[in-house]
């Protein structure tokens, strides 16, 4: 009889591999913890109510009487100002509370209506803007300035900081400000000094006035 038939190669021991499964096994369900912990971390301040409304004061300087307007098209709760008196252009545009800067830069395109050229053409968007985090899911933002800002993404501000300076870059036919308050993802009602602007809807076009309190002390 024929005895055991060998191929001349040694056999290999067989290894157990149940340790690097598990470590896999353990590896994975890391990962998908970690997954977990930085949705949570995005999305659940997210669904928090916001916090109590700041204390807005109007854009610009102490003392001054603008023109709060809108029209039909503008869009509910976007608030147009435009100074009473004096030169549009270049006029501080300020702080409506303190926070931080999340966007200082260019909205759309910048187009080219400047002091020397007010008829030049328009761009797209609203030009050089702001956006200021006031903490509890409030937000401001200012539109259509004339030059690139004075503040920087990151920066922290005070109420009555100059910002900008007011001009009509963007889609804009004049010097004015854009201004809107908002409530997490919510467009709202401008509140200026504790009491509510007028204009909730573009419906019709509305113009009222109002004076800055905007001071610091």
């Amino acid at each position: 009889m024929l005895g055991p038939v060998t191929t001349g190669r040694p056999r290999r021991a067989r290894t157990h591999r149940r340790p690097r499964s598990r470590l896999i096994g353990v590896l994975v369900g890391l990962v998908a913890l970690a997954v977990v912990v930085g949705v949570a971390v995005v999305v659940v301040p997210l669904l928090r109510p916001a916090g109590p409304r700041p204390l807005f004061q109007m854009p610009v300087a102490c003392g001054e009487t603008w023109q709060l307007s809108t029209y039909p098209g503008h869009d509910d709760f976007d608030v147009d100002l435009f100074p009473i008196e004096g030169e549009a252009w270049g006029r501080p545009v300020l702080a409506s509370y303190g926070g931080t800067v999340t966007v200082a830069g260019i909205n759309g395109t910048l187009g080219g209506r400047t002091p020397e050229n007010p008829d030049g053409p328009r761009g797209r968007g609203g030009g050089y803007w702001v956006k200021i985090d006031h903490g509890g899911k409030w937000e401001t933002q200012y539109l259509h300035l004339l030059e690139p800002p004075l503040v920087k993404e990151g920066q922290e501000v005070t109420q009555g900081q100059q910002i900008g300076r007011l001009g009509s870059t963007g889609n804009s036919g004049a010097p004015h400000l854009h201004y809107e308050q908002r409530r997490g993802w919510e467009k709202v009602e401008t509140h200026f000094d504790g009491t509510p602007s007028g204009i909730t809807t573009d419906e019709r076009e509305q113009t009222l006035r109002r004076t800055s309190n905007n001071c610091v002390s």
